[in-house]
């Protein structure tokens, strides 16, 4: 140890040049060392050297009936003078078509095409050799000579793979921890997937049974295993061939089609697995260990939201971007697509510090060459956002900032208010009063007839956003009253003057969409929780329903949203068909290999407060208009008094801040019309 202690860093585990390079079993023949294909090689040249000279003598044996004594000394002796030299011939023939350096363990049909193709060519020279140099001999020494000596030299290789696999299936049938698999799909993935766990030696599995939807594939067989039927008969072959885990090799199938399949799968209660998809079946990059478990959202049967993201990357390329609640799920996907599009400067602001941390270390590490800024702060405290807009000037704002938690909220009913729509109202005013652009606010399907305290106050950031907006439109931003919980070095018009007011061109809008799966608010995460703990899973109400969409997905359609902006508008996003959350928590116990109510039981805890059973994503007054995408639509603004809005959002602030959570539903009641608490109080 002491002679490593001055070594220079770096260098600890670095091998020394000299290192030998590890070898196989060695043999030694005399002064010569030779590895183990080496030596399989050189026996493989006897065999074939012997099996061309025994080829072509049986060959003149069978053409005169077997009988030695009836072959004319002629034909003896031009084979006699010409097999044994045109047998080394033919070794370097087939040397020449790698057919001494194949790993005949694995042997497929390439080595079987080479295998041909070189026994041809010999079989071709042989005969005009033989003719042209000795004599002519009978058609059939040429032809029958040619096909034995290919059976000799194909036999020979292709045996050791049979054994192998008679090897294999025999200790597979010895051993009785192997799992028993079912194929979903009898195509060309299918196939090199079957392959795979035959010539794995270290892999025991058995695949027992195959499922295709073809009926011509049905009663027929693929590397020895039969095609039993189609998706109908999954359950029955399941229970009949006693599977224990269910592959789907179907890459081709679109999401809704596997959707199908893996719904009749999961009732097996077998280990589901499927191929990853197209990209790794045209790289040729199928096999066992390219097989992942089957998640929830395979589940779901939505098609991935693929978007053009060009028209975002010409808005946020050398630009400077706030995202508030930067370090959430939300705020922190963002951030992650944002730092992809080359800003020019990207600001994480997060009242949590781990989060934002987080987060700030893993751009780091990504994007070296990105000029990221953390800081933190909370959007209630208007002098810290205006401390960060004077420094950083930033020209985008994506305000993810936010209570989500309904519950919560609807016990602490005040803090739902101060942080989301008086935080909102804070950062939207120091964006407009410093040149922002563009601000984007992410909302909810929660704020659409709004039953409790959280959704009320999103559907209260939205009508601010659009209050700012339109009051902007019309030359009137000097009127938007600035809320202060202390008067001081925020405010916005210093000299009285007005000045900061002329030429505001602040875009404000708000994106809309409902559940993001794997978000920390999710249920998703719960639910896995709950069922490593053995249960019980709770769920509200059998009937409760909820879109859902994953995370980078939403975050790609609210920035693209983000680019269509002109002002006010309330882009709802597509959530695609809504999803029974007693039928997901259903299928997350299947697949996690218990019986929902039999291993782990389901309980219906009842309606939370303010919890509906279903979202809305607009409201029936809004309607939608189109948008150059068909995922994204706009929601026709619902026509409200600016001013007497903007009045009365003062008294909702001071009865927040003086924590007057009996006063304050009353007063949301009075903001937001659409607002149907279980009871005002």
């Amino acid at each position: 140890m002491g002679q490593n202690q001055n070594r220079p860093r770096g260098q600890e585990t670095s091998p020394p040049e000299t290192s030998p390079r590890p070898r196989g079993k060695q043999y030694r023949i005399g002064r010569f060392s030779l590895e183990h294909w080496q030596v399989i090689s050189l026996l493989i040249m006897l065999f074939d050297f012997v099996a061309v000279l025994g080829s072509y003598f049986l060959a003149l044996w069978i053409r005169f009936d077997g009988s030695y004594v009836a072959i004319p000394m002629g034909y003896k002796v031009a084979y006699a003078r010409f097999c044994p030299w045109f047998a080394l011939v033919t070794l370097v023939i087939f040397f020449c078509f790698r057919m001494y350096n194949s790993m005949w363990r694995y042997a497929s049909i390439t080595e079987l095409i080479r295998t041909a193709l070189g026994s041809m060519l010999s079989s071709v020279l042989h005969a005009l050799g033989i003719s042209l140099l000795v004599r002519r001999m009978p058609i059939a020494y040429y032809v029958l000579g040619g096909i034995i000596q290919f059976i000799l030299v194909a036999g020979v290789r292709f045996a050791y793979r049979f054994l192998q696999a008679l090897r294999s299936r025999a200790h597979n049938k010895k051993d009785a921890d192997v799992s028993r698999i079912m194929l979903v799909g009898a195509g060309s993935a299918g196939q090199m997937i079957l392959r795979d766990l035959n010539q794995a030696r270290e892999i025991t599995d058995k695949v027992v049974c195959i499922i295709d939807d073809n009926p011509n594939k049905w009663n027929r067989f693929m590397e020895g295993i039969p095609v039993v039927g189609g998706r109908d008969d999954i359950l029955y072959a399941a229970k009949k061939y006693r599977v224990d885990k269910i592959f789907l090799t179907m890459p081709s199938a679109t999401a809704e089609q596997k959707r199908d399949i893996l719904n009749i799968c999961n009732e097996t209660g077998c280990e589901l697995k499927q191929l990853p998809g197209m990209y790794q079946f045209v790289l040729d990059q199928i096999s066992v260990t390219s097989m992942k478990k089957v998640s929830v959202e395979d589940l779901l049967g939505r098609e991935p939201i693929r978007t053009d993201m060009e028209e975002v990357y010409a808005f946020i390329t050398g630009k400077t971007v706030l995202v508030t609640g930067g370090g959430g799920s939300i705020g922190s996907e963002l951030c992650r697509q944002i730092a992809a599009h080359q800003p020019k400067r990207l600001i994480i602001f997060d009242i949590y510090e781990n989060n934002a941390y987080a987060i700030q270390l893993e751009l780091k590490k990504k994007y070296p060459e990105l000029d990221l800024v953390t800081l933190i702060g909370s959007v209630r405290d208007s002098r810290r956002i205006f401390q960060v807009f004077e420094e950083y000037r930033p020209q985008i704002v994506y305000h993810a900032a936010a209570h989500k938690h309904v519950p919560l909220m609807e016990d602490s009913p005040c803090e739902a208010i101060k942080n989301n729509a008086i935080g909102t109202y804070k950062t939207a005013y120091a964006a407009m009063v410093h040149g922002c652009e563009r601000f984007v606010l992410i909302s909810t399907d929660k704020a659409v007839n709004p039953t409790n305290v959280m959704g009320a106050s999103k559907r209260l950031c939205e009508m601010i956003v659009q209050s700012f907006s339109h009051m902007i439109q019309q030359g009137r931003a000097d009127q938007i009253p600035q809320l202060f919980t202390h008067v001081g070095l925020e405010n916005a018009d210093k000299d009285g003057s007005g000045t900061v007011f002329r030429d505001i061109r602040t875009q404000f809008v708000a994106v809309r969409f409902g559940n993001v799966l794997g978000s920390n608010g999710s249920v998703i995460p719960l639910f896995r929780r709950q069922i490593e703990a053995g249960g019980p899973v709770t769920v509200t109400h059998p009937d409760i329903i909820r879109y859902f969409m994953t995370i980078p997905e939403a975050v790609s359609l609210v920035m693209l949203a983000g680019t269509y902006a002109k002002g006010g508008e309330i882009f709802v996003l597509d959530m695609g068909s809504p999803v029974k959350i007693d039928t997901l928590a259903r299928n997350m116990i299947k697949l996690s290999g218990y019986k929902p109510d039999v291993d782990i039981r389901i309980v219906y805890t009842g309606l939370r407060p303010g919890e509906k059973l279903y979202e809305e994503k607009l409201m029936a007054e809004e309607g939608l208009q189109k948008t150059d995408n068909n995922l994204i639509h706009i929601g026709r603004p619902i026509p409200f008094d600016e001013e007497v809005f903007l009045g009365r959002l003062s008294h909702l602030m001071e009865a927040a801040y003086s924590n007057k959570d009996s006063q304050i539903r009353r007063l949301i009641g009075e903001l937001v019309p659409t607002y149907q608490p279980e009871m005002l109080n």
